[in-house]
């Protein structure tokens, strides 16, 4: 069982680290996406660096990394008819959490990359929901409407991965060995947070960046524009 936990979480690890945002910023002329806006190869700034259509494409296509890899972890688990029957249900349920972490740690850290990735939302949910999709769908929906009222997607996603250990433990059948289940979730939310430690630095200071802004904001921001304008006018005179 061991040497098929080590092949899963190799190509669990390896799926992961293909990052669509740097392929289709190179392709669509730009270059490297992570020399752009947060510097981070996901979904946020892809959409602010390359526009709705791509970050679509780019949020499916990691979900989809996480999916795969857990049907990839299914089927090489169950080849070879090595492992004993007695112990067939454990390994089939570290496999797949094993290459959904996998997934994930590659996203986050690809190897294709100089490990410098996203930080593994999009990924998770996919993995999360095809795990046990009531529990991914809540902490979707959760995330979609912490988003929709900060108008930060940091929130969200930070949000959602607290949330995700927490549901695991109230509402979680999907394992016969829950152990396992209940650390894997601990581990994701823990990733999710230490992706996002820059975001939550820039939350503590009020300066994240928000998906848009009211006309007051905007407001305020031109009139802080000028006034800086005005100023260097000043001081250059």
């Amino acid at each position: 069982m061991v040497w098929q936990l080590i092949v899963i979480a190799m190509a669990g690890y390896l799926l992961g680290s293909i990052n669509l945002s740097i392929i289709l910023s190179k392709l669509m002329g730009k270059g490297d996406i992570r020399d752009y806006g947060s510097g981070n190869a996901g979904t946020t700034n892809t959409l602010r660096v390359l526009g709705v259509v791509p970050a679509i494409l780019v949020f499916l296509f990691d979900a989809c990394k996480g999916i795969l890899a857990i049907i990839i972890g299914r089927w090489l688990i169950l080849l070879g008819n090595s492992i004993p029957a007695e112990n067939l249900e454990l390994a089939y349920e570290l496999a797949v959490l094993v290459s959904a972490a996998a997934a994930i740690i590659g996203h986050n850290f690809p190897i294709y990359y100089g490990f410098k990735g996203g930080k593994g939302i999009a990924t998770s949910l996919g993995a999360i929901t095809m795990i046990e999709w009531p529990i991914g769908l809540v902490c979707m929906l959760f995330g979609v409407i912490m988003i929709l009222a900060s108008r930060m997607v940091s929130v969200g996603s930070i949000i959602g991965a607290i949330l995700y250990p927490v549901l695991v433990l109230v509402m979680g059948e999907a394992f016969a060995f829950p152990i396992p289940y209940i650390l894997f979730a601990c581990f994701l939310a823990a990733l999710a947070i230490y992706r996002h430690k820059s975001n939550i630095e820039k939350l503590l200071n009020g300066t994240e960046n928000k998906l848009w802004h009211t006309k007051a904001e905007k407001a305020a921001m031109q009139l802080e524009g000028n006034q800086s304008e005005g100023k260097d006018n000043k001081e250059e005179n």
